[in-house]
């Protein structure tokens, strides 16, 4: 009898683009796909590690799967499996863990369901993981999230993702163009591109990842093209001013910061000051003025004052930026931030991540209402509430109107009338 899998997925773009293509190699192995709520045979949980918050959820996955099918089989894989397989395989009903070098074989691993007493564990030294397997996701998104780079070689003090998942390596961009094609004959209209560090894509080939987006902009039956996050240092001008005159690569970039005080920022060896920061985003605009810019921010880093902290605030502030994302800060064993004294406490961390979470609605309600009564194209989604559905414009404003199934994965052009207390806005 075919045996059902489900799938939760933890942590990042990169994770489920993975986890459609470990889907699509069960699919072929015999499995059916379940419903993770359904009971299925196999359970397959894909997993984060950049905050403790991560780690444990991974817990209460596993302990919520039993309870939909105590006799199912669990498999672990991604970096948190990685970088603590041991501590994953005491994890009561866990029955397999599956390491870097080896979660794509996962089909392999399931010739013989029984349950085990605990978790056995394949997994090899990070140093020794050197291939790239392609991976896009499909299915369940009107987009799809295309890897082209994995592992990062950079050394940021906070960050286990170079443990977790080796050194930078791309494939050549053929292989690239290559998916691209297979995946506008699915009928997807967007592709976000995604990797550990993709603006480091073809370091390692003597390509680089402006080559590359020229090469997709010519792939045809793609609309559209938005990069999910690329390191300020590796934000040329080349790049903005080749996404700025594309048609299919939209004005929306999403930009570490980490933090606005220079200081911090060379105690996490971030690779740039707050001046190329700032002109990477006078760079944007200037050329954009319509773009959206996303920003990654880190609070309550060893050592951080509030004057640092107010540095950052300020900074962010002071920026023409759209939204942030507020991570607070955690500690990760085996980094040397986690071994940095003068710790912050809790209680100003979350003190810090509110005021700039508060920054954050402020600056996307400002960046919102700077485009009411403009006419944008939206790119209608199939996840819908309450009679209402969902999609984005190409700078990325969230809109909302009324559930019709025929408009689902379809582009229309909307004039945005109204920001609503979700902050989306509604259309006509």
């Amino acid at each position: 009898m075919q045996k059902s899998v489900a799938f939760y997925t933890l942590g990042c773009k990169l994770n489920f683009s993975e986890t459609s293509s470990i889907q699509r190699k069960l699919d072929d192995a015999g499995f059916s796909k379940a419903n993770f709520e359904d009971g299925a045979d196999v359970y397959v949980i894909n997993t984060c590690s950049v905050t403790d918050h991560a780690d444990k959820k991974c817990k209460r996955v596993v302990k919520e799967a039993l309870s939909y099918n105590p006799n199912a089989y669990i498999a672990v894989v991604g970096c948190y499996a990685q970088l603590k397989p041991h501590e994953i395989a005491e994890i009561p009903g866990v029955d397999v863990v599956l390491g870097a070098a080896e979660k794509f074989n996962l089909d392999q691993h399931l010739n013989n369901l029984i349950k085990r007493e605990k978790g056995a564990i394949y997994s090899c030294d990070i140093n020794d993981v050197n291939d790239f397997i392609p991976s896009y996701s499909l299915g369940d998104r009107t987009r799809t999230f295309l890897k082209i780079q994995d592992g990062c070689d950079y050394t940021c003090t906070y960050c286990t993702i170079p443990m977790a998942r080796g050194k930078s390596r791309s494939p050549k961009i053929n292989e690239i163009v290559k998916q691209a094609k297979e995946i506008a004959l699915q009928g997807v209209k967007e592709i976000v591109i995604t990797g550990v560090n993709t603006g480091d894509f073809g370091n390692d080939n003597e390509q680089s990842f402006l080559d590359l987006i020229k090469a997709l902009d010519e792939v045809s039956g793609i609309s559209r093209y938005r990069i999910s996050s690329i390191e300020p240092n590796l934000l040329t001008d080349e790049i903005i001013a080749f996404v700025a005159q594309s048609t299919k690569f939209v004005p929306h970039f999403h930009v570490p910061l980490q933090s606005g005080s220079n200081r911090i920022l060379k105690l996490m060896r971030r690779r740039y000051m707050r001046d190329l920061y700032s002109s990477r985003v006078e760079k944007i605009k200037e050329l954009m003025p319509h773009c959206c810019i996303g920003v990654d921010v880190i609070v309550g880093f060893p050592g951080e004052t509030q004057e640092d902290f107010m540095d950052t605030y300020n900074f962010i502030n002071d920026l023409d930026v759209s939204y942030l994302h507020v991570f607070t800060y955690s500690e990760r064993p085996n980094t040397l931030a986690a071994e940095m004294t003068d710790k912050v406490l809790d209680r100003h961390r979350f003190e810090r991540n509110a005021m700039l979470r508060i920054l954050s609605d402020k600056k996307k309600r400002a960046f919102y209402e700077s485009h009411l009564q403009t006419t944008k194209n939206v790119l209608w989604e199939a996840d819908h509430d309450f009679g209402v559905m969902h999609g984005f414009t190409e700078n990325y404003i969230k809109v909302k109107t009324t559930f019709n199934p025929d408009m689902v994965n379809t582009l229309s052009s909307i004039k945005l009338q109204e920001i609503n207390d979700d902050l989306t806005v509604s259309a006509i």
